[in-house]
């Protein structure tokens, strides 16, 4: 990550506000802080924050306090991160819903999409679209939304246009050039055109003095289309403009998908992700996988062997995931299916992440350190 000034090295577990007796308390000491002063994340040395989104509604920005006090409850640990949708349709910045996350001692991880309503996926681009963002049409909502960003003044992680290599949202590289080379960059015009617009939004963020904003370039973990052009190292903006290495770990949503194990899903993203900066933290943005029924002779791995799978391998296998958060959602489908990804979908599934989360080596309180005062 970029240096860091000097600040007065505490680590503090943030918070104390909220004591659930199911939870597990961590065992590091606490240390007084104010954590409405400034301060930042600390990237734990050992162990990952966990976290999650839980099904905040169809703009993804429904939070309540009720609903997270629910989930926790419901899987025995605080969350250290809450992840929540900021769609640039509402033209808005969600101060109100970062306050509850804030104040319930989680830091808020924000998807801020380049979507307009209706926010259907695969229908190409919208009055968002890169080449206008680009241009600079929407510099004065940019302008205003980093002016509230920064007078939250608490930390957040933001992650501008997630999952760019897959072909479902309309700021993907498929939309705008794909595999056309371009001669003037070295690239593909497709990766090159979002590359341009996620360093544009970062800087106009950062000149107007947002410093407390953490950007995080989330991919999803295999491309689609899976070709060299569409890989995650086209799209890389730099490691100046990226604090955070995110990916999106889905496993069977569908009825008629496979589910594969976590080491198919992960060996190679993590590899790629490592690839992109030697030292740069990752965080599994996006993990869940559906409850679908299998015979006992039908192969496949069950959702609750996935979940235990995924809550083991994330921390031992992968040495630089630092955090990885839960997708509890659940949807109709078309043909009146549901697609089940909640912890809670089954009583075995609910029992393998109450303990996988259990283990000490997930962080359910954030670690902070003071900075000085300006």
């Amino acid at each position: 990550m970029a240096s860091r000034p000097a600040g007065i090295l505490l680590a503090i577990l943030f918070p104390a506000m909220v004591s659930l007796s199911a939870c597990r308390r961590n065992s590091l000491t606490q240390v007084s802080i104010d954590p409405n002063g400034p301060v930042e994340l600390v990237i734990p040395e050992h162990g990952a924050y966990t976290g999650a989104f839980m099904d905040f509604g169809d703009e993804e920005d429904d939070v309540t306090l009720e609903m997270i006090e629910d989930f926790e409850a419901l899987v025995g640990k605080h969350q250290a991160i809450i992840a929540s949708s900021s769609y640039w349709g509402e033209q808005n910045f969600p101060t109100a819903n970062l306050n509850v996350l804030w104040r319930h001692g989680s830091l808020p991880l924000v998807f801020w999409s380049p979507w307009d309503k209706p926010y259907e996926q695969n229908r190409g681009p919208d009055k968002f679209s890169l080449s206008e963002i680009i241009a600079g049409k929407w510099d004065a909502y940019i302008d205003k939304w980093a002016d509230a960003a920064r007078a939250f003044g608490h930390p957040l992680i933001v992650a501008f246009g997630v999952e760019m290599n897959g072909d479902w949202f309309p700021w993907s590289g498929i939309y705008y050039g794909g595999d056309q080379w371009d001669n003037a960059h070295d690239n593909w015009r497709g990766p090159e055109n979002f590359k341009a617009a996620y360093r544009h939004v970062v800087d106009r963020v950062r000149a107007r003095g947002a410093t407390n904003v953490k950007w995080m370039f989330h991919t999803n973990n295999y491309s689609y289309p899976l070709d060299t052009w569409n890989f995650a190292p086209s799209y890389y903006p730099g490691s100046d403009y990226v604090d955070w290495l995110g990916l999106s770990v889905y496993g069977q949503q569908f009825k008629d998908e496979p589910n594969p194990d976590i080491p198919s899903l992960m060996d190679w993203p993590y590899q790629e992700m490592c690839d992109l900066d030697p030292s740069k933290p990752i965080m599994i943005a996006e993990w869940a996988t559906g409850e679908f029924p299998l015979s006992v002779n039908e192969p496949g791995i069950r959702k609750n062997e996935w979940i235990k799978q995924g809550l083991d391998l994330f921390r031992t296998r992968y040495p630089r995931v630092k955090a990885a958060v839960y997708w509890h959602e659940r949807w109709q489908n078309a043909d009146q299916s549901y697609s089940n990804l909640r912890v809670n979908s089954s009583v075995e599934s609910l029992n393998a992440y109450r303990d996988g989360v259990g283990n000490p080596g997930w962080l359910g309180n954030l670690i902070l350190r003071a900075l000085p005062k300006k």
